[in-house]
């Protein structure tokens, strides 16, 4: 088995290094924090340091806040619980903690905001179990150690090799381009001689997964240029118009369910080829300029293939003799679906190229779609 080259590895995961690196340097400093401090529990500041911590400034603002406000929803209930709730003994306890957990699950499962909110309550009540502090002072010292969890990732983050969630949105969206390209050769491979009909279901799985990594990346931008870290254009265009082409792709393989009739594949092979590889060749440069922050290349020739086809259609179908009806209509499917994904590869090129240009400023205009 041949080894990596090291350099090669640490080109090929250097994202992944750079948040293992943060995360180090955010749990050590949290707790290095904690112990000049003297807080008698710190750790829970060094496990919020260690959960707070996101890939990138916009993930760990968002769990940050929610750490946050989790935890003095939970402190102040279940300190308020404790104190209300006898306790003395072991069915008193049982009683108070299905008290502070029973509301607080619930609001977790509501809003997700307050995940932590059940677990900080639990916290704050089980030192009542025999001698204990106050709970509200036991409460305090939650929300002191998690501010401090808090204040030690975020400065950890924004400092520490910090990773704006536009760039991981670039590349999220770099590969659904590319993956987009690799599914279209696969639908017209169909088309033409079923070939590559087995590998399509995998691609549609990773471009599922990819959009999915590029939608959270697109709310963690948006974060980022709400709380004003971050003054890149609005993300939220760029994974529309993604999903649109993939809409438009999923309409193709509908019409790509099996090769085309042996009576008009020598007249439409040269044509779909064609198209399959302009097509291909606008996905791929939309990937490469997203990664590089480039203009998109244009769609001239990918327009012109799709023009040559349709009118290849047109003339088929005015001959009503020469197919049946079902196949025709098929074709017209086919037609409609790669004038859409001309379109919307159009408006993808668009916002491809505002993202190159970088940050929005008052002169810069609006974002449609």
């Amino acid at each position: 088995m041949r080894l990596e080259n090291p350099l090669a590895f640490f080109r090929r995961h250097m994202a992944e290094l750079r948040h293992a690196l943060r995360v180090v340097i955010a749990v050590v400093a949290a707790f290095a924090v904690v112990k000049l401090a003297g807080l008698p529990q710190g750790w829970w500041a060094v496990i919020t340091a260690l959960l707070v911590v996101q890939t990138s400034v916009g993930g760990s603002l968002k769990a940050a806040l929610d750490r946050l406000w989790g935890t003095i929803a939970g402190a102040l209930y279940g300190a308020l619980i404790a104190i209300i709730v006898p306790h003395a003994t072991d069915i008193g306890l049982a009683l108070a903690i299905a008290v502070a957990i029973l509301p607080l699950a619930y609001l977790a499962a509501v809003n997700p905001i307050f995940r932590v909110a059940p677990v900080t309550a639990l916290i704050v009540m089980l030192p009542i179990y025999g001698p204990s502090s106050d709970p509200m002072l036991s409460a305090f010292d939650r929300v002191l150690e998690i501010v401090i969890g808090n204040i030690v990732a975020l400065a950890v983050t924004f400092v520490v090799l910090p990773t704006r969630a536009h760039s991981q949105l670039r590349e999220a969206a770099a590969r659904v381009a590319s993956l987009n390209a690799d599914l279209l050769d696969n639908l017209v491979g169909g088309l033409l001689n079923d070939a590559g009909r087995q590998g399509t279901p995998p691609i549609h799985a990773r471009i599922r997964a990819a959009l999915k990594q590029t939608e959270t990346a697109a709310e963690e931008a948006a974060r980022e240029r709400k709380m004003r870290v971050s003054d890149e254009r609005d993300p939220e265009p760029v994974v529309r118009t993604l999903y649109r082409v993939r809409h438009d792709l999923v309409m193709v393989g509908r019409a790509a369910v099996k090769p085309l009739p042996t009576a008009i594949l020598g007249d439409f092979s040269p044509l779909l080829t064609t198209l399959r590889n302009d097509a291909g060749a606008v996905l791929r440069g939309i990937s490469t300029s997203l990664l590089a922050r480039t203009a998109a290349p244009a769609l001239d020739n990918y327009q012109a293939s799709a023009r040559a086809l349709a009118q290849a259609i047109e003339a088929l179908g005015e001959d009503r003799k020469r197919l049946p009806r079902e196949e025709t209509a098929r074709l017209f499917t086919l037609r409609f679906a790669l004038e859409q994904l001309g379109d919307d590869m159009r408006d993808l090129a668009s916002r491809t190229s505002e993202m190159s240009k970088g940050h929005s400023g008052p002169s810069a205009s609006p974002s449609s779609g």
